[in-house]
Formats: structure tokens, sequence, C-alpha cells
């Protein structure tokens, strides 16, 4: 299988339309932990305007709960700068799979676009990307469902959170690590990818049992990450010679 980096188009209205209702049905489950952090941000003493405000420019479900666990008269401005970054330290090895096709946008659209960066739209993004069909409307279409449907959830929640104060209980948890799983399963495959794959579940494993809490999703990215890095994919060109040898 070829792993020419296909042609990134620009960014349209239609791509963008076609990246939001593709991810609109699974960003619905976005709206159940919406309802916990509402509730949990109005019972830690947040007003309203501030839950809606930490949502609004935040946009990082599990960094607010942990800054929700810091929070208080004396707000720890270090520590909590570090517990968040390290919660999210995992988008810049996100955004830096994504280069590739990234670096053929104007660079407006390739930074404005990683404003909604997520999980979800990042996986189906990359997933289009290594099957030939790259599409920066779906990671920015994509992340504004997940976004509107994140503060969605957030003002429900102020309101209504104590009808699901536990997403757990349903195993609601589990929608996005299904829907990743999926992506790994569905996307391009290679020893190689196999390799990565294996090791950042491991290492995520190992640090979820053994490290801190929330530091076994950067641990993952960054074993991951190493694999990649020291076992370079190798050019097309360079595949044929060997072939033709």
């Amino acid at each position: 299988m070829s792993t020419a980096v296909s042609v990134m188009p620009g960014l349209t209205l239609a791509g963008i339309g076609q990246g939001f209702w593709r991810l609109l049905p699974l960003s619905l489950f976005v709206i159940v932990f919406g309802l916990a952090y509402g509730l949990a941000a109005v019972q830690t003493g947040l007003t309203p305007v501030q839950t809606v405000f930490m949502s609004l420019t935040v946009f990082a479900g599990t960094a607010q709960f942990a800054a929700l666990e810091l929070w208080g008269p004396q707000i720890p401005i270090v520590p909590l700068l570090i517990t968040t970054f390290a919660i999210n330290a995992r988008h810049l090895l996100m955004g830096a799979s994504l280069y590739p096709w990234l670096k053929q946008v104007p660079a407006t659209q390739r930074y404005g676009s990683l404003l909604v960066l997520s999980d979800a739209n990042w996986a189906m993004t990359l997933n289009d990307c290594q099957n030939g069909k790259p599409n920066l409307g779906m990671l920015v279409g994509g992340g504004i469902a997940i976004w509107l449907t994140w503060m969605g959830g957030t003002i429900l929640g102020m309101t209504f959170g104590n009808l699901i104060a536990d997403p757990t209980r349903f195993g609601l948890d589990m929608v996005m690590g299904c829907f990743l799983l999926s992506m790994v399963f569905g996307g391009r495959r290679s020893w190689r990818l196999v390799l990565i794959w294996c090791v950042a579940a491991l290492t995520g494993w190992l640090a979820y049992r053994y490290l801190p809490d929330n530091t076994h999703v950067v641990a993952g990215a960054v074993g991951g990450g190493l694999v990649g890095l020291f076992w370079l994919e190798r050019k097309p060109a360079a595949r044929a010679m060997e072939n033709e040898a």
C-alpha cells in the first residue's frame, strides 16, 4: 500500500459541514460528561458564568475536572498549570501526527483548526488522511460538533446534572475508547503501526497502574511516539527501488 501523503484541501464550508454531521452522532455522548462537569463545577463553588466560560475557552474535559480538584479560595496557579499541561500534552503529538497534511494549507487554517482539536475529530481526521481522503473540514467541523455538545452539556449540567452524576454507571465512559479502537482497526495497517499501538497501550497501562492520575495518557502517547520516531516510515520511492532490486 502506498504511503504517499495525499493533498489536504483547504478549508471550505462544505468540508466543515461534512465533518460536523459525520461526528455529531458520536459527540452526543459528550453531553453526559458535560452534565457531570456542570454539576461538579457548581458544587465546587464556581458561578454559572465561570463554569460556562471555562468550557467555552478551555474545551478540555479531563483538564477541567482536574482544575476543579485544585479549585478553592486560594488557587495554586503553578500546580494548576503543570497539571493541565501534563493532561493536554498529548495534543502536541496529535497535532504533529497531522503535520504532513496540515503543512499543505495556509498557516491561518493550519493553526486555527487546532483550536478545536480533540481526541475524536483527530482520530477520524488522521484515519481519513491515512486512507488517502484528507479533509481539513473533518477536523474543524467535527471539533465544532464536539465543542457545541460539550457546551450544551455544561449548561444542562448546571441545572439537571444531578440526573446523571456518574456517567460510568451506565458505561458511557467506554464510548470514546470504543470509537478510538475502531479507528485503529479501520486505519492503514503495517507492522510499524501495530508495534506503535502496542507500545503505546502497554506504556499507558503501566503508567495507569503505577504513576499518578492522568499521566497514563501522556506516557502512552510518548511511548508510541518514540517507536514512530526511531522506526521511520520508508518513502514509496525507496520501497520501489528495493522491490526492483
